[in-house]
């Protein structure tokens, strides 16, 4: 499958569907916005339950347990594993992620993987699944409550997708990931506390609804906050920021800006030391029993030479210096949209510099 190649400078915001009277055509999907609107009713009284002590305490730490679990399912598995190849991961890995990412209940690891390599190649276009120049609440859930427009469709089948297509645990993930994510994400979370302890069967499935809700707008706020509020210290230019808020809630998520300049480092950020980043500690702790290896990351003056070129001046380390190419007119640069590692419109001297950690083979 071919892609195409798109340099940011050459992609530009084109008007949006218009109906006959000249304005934005907006088409509602029904369907998912009575779904998502009765589950937030449903997990916000699962929450007034919680809080009201009107449920066994084992019950909530039960589903509080799920919740930090399944993110990770998310964070180290179709974010940092599948959709940017941030490093590669054993048959158990793979599998182990794999289910956990499936009690999540967000779209299949194809489906989201896609999504997400759109993201990165077209960002804030009209291509960009959930575009933050329509907004706060179009960038959050919006996108997920209309069709989508026509842009993402025809740029989504550029994208290289073989990798995954390859990949027997995401194809059979894809192929059963309805009856999976029914059992994994609904009925288990649903019914263990009535089984094992007693609770009631109303109240356990309305707080299973409160940790639904949960991962779903953790990560959310990733495509939202993480793209409107923080500083910009890597690049200037893109719209993706750094927001510790959501780097917390995200175990690691949240450094944006960093991540959307260097989307193939398996650390998403820049840390002197993990801080808000459980997501690179499970990575690390894996590639120390040989799960998890090739780790790709970025020497550390790549990260300065780029402050310099284009960052806005908040850096805590390096700030802005004029000694590393800053002088350099922008539009006369070539700046690559790539959605990560093997992509191929990423920038070749990365490639070539990059710092690849780990590199026994592990079992594919």
């Amino acid at each position: 499958m071919c892609q195409t190649n798109i340099k940011s400078a050459k992609i530009e915001q084109v008007p949006l569907n218009k109906g006959k009277d000249g304005e934005e055509k907006v088409e509602i999907v029904w369907r998912n916005v009575f779904l998502i609107g009765y589950i937030h009713v449903a997990g916000i009284y699962g929450l007034y339950l919680s809080l009201a002590g009107h449920i066994y305490l084992k019950t909530f730490i039960f589903q509080v347990l799920l919740t930090y679990l399944t993110t990770f399912g998310v964070t180290l598995g179709t974010h940092r594993l599948w959709a940017h190849k941030c490093y590669k991961a054993s048959l158990p890995l793979r599998v182990l992620l794999m289910v956990i990412q499936t009690a999540a209940c967000q779209n299949s690891i194809h489906e989201w993987c896609r999504d997400h390599r759109v993201h990165h190649k077209f960002t804030e276009t009209n291509a960009d699944p959930h575009n933050a120049k329509r907004g706060f609440f179009f960038a959050h859930v919006g996108w997920l409550l209309c069709k989508k427009h026509d842009d993402v469709k025809t740029k989504g089948k550029t994208v290289y997708m073989a990798d995954l297509e390859s990949d027997p645990v995401v194809m059979f993930q894809k192929k059963y990931f309805v009856p999976l994510t029914t059992v994994a994400c609904f009925l288990i979370p649903w019914f263990v506390p009535v089984i094992f302890w007693g609770e009631d069967v109303l109240r356990s499935w309305h707080v299973s609804m409160m940790r639904y809700i949960i991962i779903l707008n953790v990560t959310w706020c990733v495509n939202s906050v993480a793209h409107i509020w923080g500083d910009k210290p890597y690049d200037k230019n893109i719209n993706p920021v750094e927001n510790k808020f959501v780097a917390v809630m995200t175990s690691g998520e949240g450094w944006h800006n960093y991540h959307h300049t260097f989307p193939w480092d398996y650390k998403a950020a820049e840390l002197p030391s993990y801080g808000a980043n459980m997501s690179a500690v499970l990575i690390d702790l894996f590639a120390k029993i040989g799960w998890a290896y090739e780790l790709k990351t970025v020497p550390e003056k790549m990260i300065q030479a780029r402050v310099a070129r284009t960052g806005d001046g908040s850096h805590s380390k390096y700030g802005i210096s004029d000694t590393i190419g800053e002088k350099k007119e922008q539009e006369n640069m070539e700046v690559f949209h790539s959605w990560g590692w093997d992509d191929k419109d990423m920038n070749k001297e990365e490639r070539e510099v990059a710092v690849i950690l780990k590199q026994g083979k592990g079992d594919e």
